[in-house]
C-alpha cells in the first residue's frame, strides 16, 4: 500500500475484467508493473484481482506530463492494442489528488 505521497500527485485507476480463460494470467501484467517502475514520474501502485477476473490497479504519477509519456511507451503500446486477448472489459480514469 503507497502511503505518504506528496500532495499534488495524480494517480490512474485501471479496472479490468479479465476472460474466462485468461484467470492465470501474470506474465504481462508483471512485465508491465516491472515496465512502469523505471518510468520518470511513477510513484508506486496498489493492485488487487478476485476470483472471477475482476481486478484494480492504482497508479501514482508526479504529474500529467509523466502518465502521457507512459501512455505513449513503446512496449506499453504494444499491449495497448493487444488488450482484448486478456481482457472483456477495461476502463481507465485519470484523477488528481490535492
Amino acid at each position: 500500500m503507497i502511503k505518504n505521497l506528496k500532495k499534488p500527485y495524480y494517480l490512474v485507476v485501471f479496472t479490468s475484467q479479465l476472460h474466462k480463460d485468461k484467470l492465470n494470467y501474470t506474465n504481462i501484467a508483471d512485465k508491465m508493473l516491472e515496465l512502469t517502475q523505471s518510468q520518470d514520474g511513477f510513484l508506486g501502485a496498489d493492485s488487487v484481482r478476485d476470483e472471477s477476473g475482476f481486478g484494480m490497479t492504482t497508479s501514482y504519477w508526479k504529474d500529467l506530463d509523466s502518465i502521457e509519456k507512459w501512455k505513449n511507451n513503446k512496449e506499453h503500446l504494444a499491449v495497448q492494442k493487444n488488450a482484448f486477448k486478456w481482457y472483456e472489459a477495461f476502463s481507465i480514469h485519470i484523477g488528481r489528488v490535492q
